[in-house]
Parts: structure tokens; sequence; C-alpha cells
């Protein structure tokens, strides 16, 4: 598990995971890595571990090269009980998939997220079902971007 840009796995599709406590936002992107979209809501599972295994088969059936999993911070730049959680998920999950994954900073992903949602007229129960997975996009998109950019 690499933090930030790791070694890119050449051209391949790419999931976005954005971890919370209740839900694991996901996203996809295109193969040759320009556009994240949402992909789907898995509820968390800490105990039995059927979100890991819900991930992996989203690996295996989009036919994914690398993951990209949003370690929150806070602006100060410091881990707290949130980024343990997404640590904890990453190194289950990595026991599972046989794809490289990089942790990539998501200050701020589930906050803009919200407020885009709000944006689009998005409210209530409906919002929160698909705001983690507008996070995951955000995740995926910059990680994809700043690659782009180096």
């Amino acid at each position: 598990m690499a933090e930030g840009a790791a070694a890119v796995p050449g051209r391949g599709r790419r999931l976005g995971i954005d971890v919370g406590s209740v839900r694991v936002g996901v996203a996809l992107c295109d193969p040759d890595g320009l556009l994240a979209t949402p992909l789907v809501t898995v509820p968390r599972d800490v105990e039995g571990g059927t979100d890991v295994r819900a991930i992996a088969d989203l690996v295996a059936e989009h036919e994914v090269v690398q993951i990209v999993v949003g370690l929150p911070r806070t602006l100060a730049g410091r881990e707290g009980p949130a980024a343990e959680a997404a640590r904890a998920f990453v190194d289950g999950l990595a026991g599972v998939v046989g794809v490289p994954i990089v942790l990539s900073d998501e200050r701020l992903t589930t906050v803009v997220a919200t407020q885009q949602m709000r944006a689009s007229g998005r409210k209530g129960r409906r919002q929160r079902a698909v705001v983690d997975q507008a996070a995951a996009v955000a995740i995926l998109q910059g990680w994809l971007d700043s690659g782009r950019s180096r």
C-alpha cells in the first residue's frame, strides 16, 4: 500500500473508494483514466467483512488494475479515527485483491460532495444514498488529475 501517487500499472480501470463508518462509496474510471463516475454504495461491515468482499468482487468484475482509497485527514494534516478506519479497511482489502492500493488525501471531499448534492436538489435519504459515491468520484478524479499533471 502506497500513499499519494504510486507507480501507475499502465492503462486500465481504477476504483476510487470513500470509506465511511456506515457506507463505502465506490467510483470507477474509464480504461484511459480520464473520467471517474459513481459506481455503487456498499454497506460498511467492520465485523463480517462483506464490504471488503463486495469491493473484491467489483475489482474482478470490472478488471480493475488499481484502487485509490481516500485517506481522511484534518485540515492541519493530522490523522484521526477516520484515517485509522480507512487504513484498517485497506489492510483487509489488500489481503483479498491482487492489485495495487494507494491512499490519497481526501480532505473535504465528503463536504464538497454533500454541497453538490444539495445544489442539484437532492436532499435527505436520497442524498445520503449517493453522497458517498460522489465523494469516491472526487477522490478518484483528484488522484487521476494529479497524476496527469506530474
